[in-house]
């Protein structure tokens, strides 16, 4: 995205913060591609039966991005990286229900990206890698959103230190650190 829709972006979401119900529907559009990229991802580390679609993905969390009140919307990146999030909670939603539906029974299983392949045979679940990232963000938030950054909103390490307010090293540091901090962790299992 270039820097005058980036600018655009911003201004609506400001807009939005502010209390313009229509900066927010005029918003949509302008990113709906990085939207869609971004569910895509998601949904690629989903196994093949998956109920939710691509589209349904980006409606959902479309539905819960509208319905937040108290957050203080900085930029786009900001944006991206809440989407981003709200993204993952509902694919965790759906397998904590399809779980519970199971009664159980064995989790279907997610493949992670190069950056995150732990075992050429073996490869956590959604719910242990959720698990996992919340064990992270208690002991460092930042290496958890860093994660949560590069790995689901697909964000470079110049996007995520702009959204972090941090230097692009950190964000490399932090996140050879949270990858090493997930490999052991999801190596020790439940």
């Amino acid at each position: 995205m270039t820097p005058a829709p980036r600018a655009r972006v911003t201004s609506l979401l400001l807009a939005w913060r502010g209390g313009d119900p229509a900066a927010f529907d005029e918003l949509i559009p302008i990113v709906y591609d990085e939207l869609r990229r971004m569910a895509r991802r998601h949904m690629a580390r989903e196994r093949l039966s998956h109920t939710l679609q691509t589209t349904a993905l980006i409606n959902e969390a479309y539905l819960r991005l509208v319905d937040i009140k108290r957050i203080e919307w900085q930029d786009r990146a900001h944006f991206m990286a809440m989407a981003a999030r709200t993204m993952r909670r509902v694919l965790i939603e759906a397998a904590r229900a399809r779980q519970k539906q199971k009664r159980g029974a064995g989790i279907e299983r997610v493949t992670l990206d190069e950056g995150l392949i732990l075992a050429p045979d073996r490869t956590p679940d959604v719910l242990a890698l959720n698990d996992a990232l919340e064990e992270l963000e208690e002991v460092s938030p930042r290496k958890a959103q860093v994660i949560e950054l590069r790995f689901f909103a697909g964000m470079t390490n110049a996007e995520a230190a702009e959204v972090l307010h941090v230097s692009e090293d950190t964000v490399r540091r932090d996140w050879r650190l949270a990858r090493a901090w997930l490999f052991r962790e999801l190596q020790a299992g439940p």
